[in-house]
Formats: structure tokens, C-alpha cells, sequence
């Protein structure tokens, strides 16, 4: 697998910490939650000591051989994920990050205007919600290709399949993915309608809310059994309204404050100085399309200053 090599002594253990950084990166796309992927990074640097000296030895490449066996460790994990999700207590959501945090991880440098806008927002609640209804063979093979630039070649040695069947799941991941997204507004026309949309819900107004909802709006809330949230879906612009205005009511010492993540302006509930939620949007035609409330405390942790 093609890939940099780090800077040092390839053999050197700190010299390839300094991947793990991107490893990281690459495994939260694959998986959507940060403990997952840095769980998988870590498999991976454990195979790799593992290895007797003469093994690491014959190993040119240590970055791509990380890389190919951290992908591989994702597609473990994702092929068991529907088993897991299906114990999951209400809806499952991606873990939402600060939009700087993989800012800088190694992404690919792609011609295409319309790759580059799908590798920037790689990391966007939008884009990973859409990546979960993908074959874990997709979710890899877009990742791999699409994201970080791995020939097919690549992608093939880690799906144990041939080029050309790579190439096919890439391009059909793609497809879902450009389909998923299509319609969403601009970046400043997003911001806008958020901060609309926080004005309309501080203020506990109803009908300005209702207004700026999709009417068929759907939203979801992920508590994962640890925090209280809805355990089905909310469907429609009045139900969700109400549900929104309804969380505030019961969380009056919280604020709603702005944050920014790769979909864009998001909002947070910051109860006590700690964010204790987090709210991203779709947005189509001026209007929210869905709504992703993340709860759960294991998923907010990028938010938190260590306790």
C-alpha cells in the first residue's frame, strides 16, 4: 500500500506515533466514533510490535502497513456493527467532532471540486450518517479512495478483493453519498437558517421554529442508554418543534451556544461550563431537513476538558 513514510528511523516506535494521529482520522470516517477508532489504531500498533524483529524487518513501508491493517481491523468491526447497533438503546448516531479536529489528518489532494467538497466534510454528521447505510466494503473503499487517495490496487488488498471490484464499491458509495447530500444548501445559507433556528428555539417561539422545519423533518436523538433521549424517532415540523422547546423546558440552566463542526454551525447545550449535547442540522431549500441531537456522554468527549 502506497503511503509516506515517517520522518526517522522507520523502525523507531516514535516515529510511528506520529501516525497514529492520521490512522485515527482514517478509522473515525470508517467507523464514527473516536473510541472505536482509536481502539482499532491501537490493534493495529499492537500487531505491529508483535511482529519478531526479522518480520518488521522485511516490512518497507510501516505507515502503509499500519494503515492497511487499521482498515482491516475496521472492516472487522463494522461487519459485526448491525449486531451491536441492534443493542444499541434507541437510535445510534455518529459521534460529532469539532470541525478542526481532523483538519488536518492526511486527507487526499483530489482535482475534482465535487470529491474535495466530500473529503473536507468527510467527517460531517451529514456525510456519516449517510455512510451507515453502506456495505462496510463501500464504507472502506470510499474512505480509503475517496478521502485519503489509495489506488484501487490498495483498496483491493484490503477488501480481499480485485481492483475492478474496487473500484465498482467506491464508485457505488460515491453514488450514495452524492445522493445522500443532494439539495443541501450552501455553507453561509446552513450557518444562516442554524442561528435562525437557535433564536427561534431560545426564544421559545413555536411558530418560528415550525416555520424554518422541513415538513417532514425527522429528528434523532442518541442517549445510548446512559442519557435521557427519545428512544424512536420524532417525524414532522409540529411534533419535532414541540420536542425541541420541550428539551429546554426540562434543561432551563442550559445554554444554547454555537459551535462549528465540519457540517457547518452546530449548537450546543452547555450546562456548568460542559457541553452536554450537541445539535447538527441538514438543511435543504432554506428549510431543516433533519435534526441530530447527540447525548450520549461517551460520544461528547472531543467537547470536554478532561474532569
Amino acid at each position: 500500500m502506497e503511503e509516506r513514510v515517517p520522518t526517522g528511523d522507520v523502525r523507531d516506535g516514535a516515529a510511528l506515533e506520529g501516525e497514529r494521529g492520521r490512522l485515527v482520522g482514517l478509522a473515525y470516517r470508517m467507523l464514527g466514533t473516536t473510541a472505536e477508532a482509536e481502539d482499532a489504531v491501537q490493534e493495529a500498533f499492537v500487531r505491529w510490535y508483535r511482529l519478531d524483529d526479522a518480520a518488521r524487518s522485511a516490512i518497507t513501508n510501516p505507515a502503509g502497513w499500519l494503515t492497511r491493517v487499521t482498515s482491516r481491523v475496521c472492516l472487522d468491526v463494522l461487519g459485526s456493527a448491525r449486531v451491536r447497533r441492534e443493542r444499541y438503546v434507541g437510535p445510534w448516531l455518529p459521534e460529532p467532532v469539532p470541525g478542526d479536529l481532523f483538519a488536518r489528518d492526511g486527507g487526499a489532494d483530489v482535482a475534482d471540486p465535487a470529491d474535495r467538497v466530500v473529503r473536507d466534510e468527510s467527517v460531517s454528521t451529514a456525510l456519516l450518517v449517510v455512510l451507515e447505510a453502506m456495505t462496510p466494503a463501500e464504507r472502506v473503499a470510499f474512505v480509503l479512495h475517496d478521502v485519503f487517495g489509495h489506488t484501487f490496487a490498495d483498496v483491493a488488498e484490503v477488501l480481499g478483493r480485485t481492483p475492478a471490484a474496487a473500484r465498482q464499491l467506491a464508485s457505488s458509495a460515491r453514488a450514495h453519498a452524492r445522493a445522500g447530500r443532494s439539495g443541501e444548501v450552501a455553507a453561509g445559507e446552513h450557518d444562516r437558517v442554524v442561528a435562525a433556528f437557535a433564536r427561534a428555539a431560545g426564544g421559545d417561539d413555536l411558530a418560528a421554529l415550525t416555520a424554518l422545519l422541513d415538513p417532514s423533518v425527522e429528528l434523532r436523538s442518541d442517549g445510548g442508554g446512559v442519557a435521557r433521549a427519545a428512544l424512536n424517532p420524532v417525524h414532522g415540523a409540529p411534533k419535532v418543534a414541540r420536542f425541541l422547546l420541550g428539551v429546554l423546558h426540562r434543561q432551563a440552566d442550559a445554554r444554547l451556544e454555537p459551535r462549528s463542526t465540519a457540517d457547518g454551525a452546530a449548537l450546543a447545550f452547555v450546562r456548568g461550563g460542559r457541553v452536554t449535547g450537541v445539535v447538527n442540522v441538514a438543511v435543504v431549500a432554506g428549510r431543516v431537513t433533519a435534526v441530530w441531537v447527540q447525548w450520549n456522554p461517551d460520544k461528547l468527549t472531543r467537547w470536554n476538558p478532561p474532569v
